[in-house]
């Protein structure tokens, strides 16, 4: 890693670069489907714990993404998707990111320990290393398979939210996180087909990049294949039920069918028209996730409201 804002004349820093640090649209996610997680358990937690542990798992994913912008801060600087973040658009140090990462991390655990219970707080600095040492600095730049292993670090905050409320995991956590952990790969490797040149001029070695789109449109296919059934899998949960049944299957032949589109594409096709076909995978496997969360969330209402009735 190399400083590449020792040239820059930095300016103030403002709230809104500090808080473009913490990767809101990454956060996003952290925090929905952390909440689902708390959600869906079958303890109850009183709303104001609640609303304490999700700001606290939030500012825990924020940390995650200032130390890997601290890191990262000589590719962001040459890939045109990463250029205008605070640090390479010499809004911020690289020093200041990084202790207001470290602070951040050690405020969010020790607060979510106090607020729940700290098997939850462990989860979470579990997962703050996991995205900044393992992903960031070891794997993201030594293998195309970086995000294959990477990807844990996005799928632990639902497993955080059901330990918030449980303390403790179980098979309806755990798929969860599988859920998230094989849909990262197709979702990256989507990115990647399209952003490669960015990817190649950076020297991350991306799928794309290594082997070939041919090669990663086929690994996407076969990652969409394995998703399916542990994503329907969760029906047969304690948490799942019909609502989430259906939709999960209707969810995955549209996800699947859309891998089977990217596999099939002629080269030639594909780098004409690879901003609308690839582009929209990748906005699709957005949606496609979100709505398995949400399909949860209804499926736990249902549930509850049916219990309720029997009482």
């Amino acid at each position: 890693m190399s400083d590449v804002t020792q040239s820059v004349d930095f300016n103030d820093a403002q709230f809104s670069d500090y808080f473009a640090l913490l990767k809101p649209r990454v956060m996003s996610l952290v925090v929905f489907t952390a909440a689902v997680g708390l959600f869906v358990a079958p303890v109850y937690t009183h709303p104001f714990i609640g609303f304490a542990s999700i700001l606290f798992i939030a500012l825990g994913g924020g940390a995650s993404g200032a130390l890997n912008m601290w890191y990262d801060q000589d590719i962001d600087g040459v890939m045109k998707r990463t250029k205008s973040r605070p640090i390479p658009a010499g809004k911020i140090k690289g020093g200041e990111a990084l202790s207001f990462g470290v602070w951040l991390s050690c405020i969010s655990v020790i607060m979510l320990g106090l607020s729940s219970n700290f098997f939850a707080a462990g989860i979470l600095a579990f997962t703050i290393f996991f995205y900044a040492v393992i992903y960031t600095i070891w794997l993201k730049r030594l293998t195309p398979q970086n995000i294959v292993v990477g990807g844990a670090a996005g799928a632990f905050p639902p497993m955080i939210g059901w330990a918030v409320a449980t303390g403790s995991v179980s098979i309806e956590s755990f798929m969860m996180f599988l859920l998230i952990f094989m849909w990262t790969p197709p979702h990256f490797w989507a990115l990647a087909l399209f952003m490669n040149d960015d990817y190649t001029k950076a020297g991350v070695p991306m799928l794309t990049v290594t082997h070939g789109k041919s090669k990663t449109r086929k690994h996407i296919l076969i990652y969409s294949i394995i998703l399916a059934p542990v994503a329907v899998g969760l029906s047969f949960t304690s948490i799942g039920g019909m609502i989430y049944f259906l939709a999960a299957l209707m969810l995955n032949i549209r996800f699947l069918y859309g891998a089977w589109g990217l596999y099939r594409r002629k080269e030639s096709a594909a780098e004409q028209d690879h901003y609308l076909s690839e582009r929209r995978y990748f906005k699709e496997s957005l949606i496609y996730l979100f709505l398995h969360f949400v399909a949860l969330a209804l499926q736990s209402v249902w549930l509850k409201i049916g219990m309720e009735a029997w009482l």
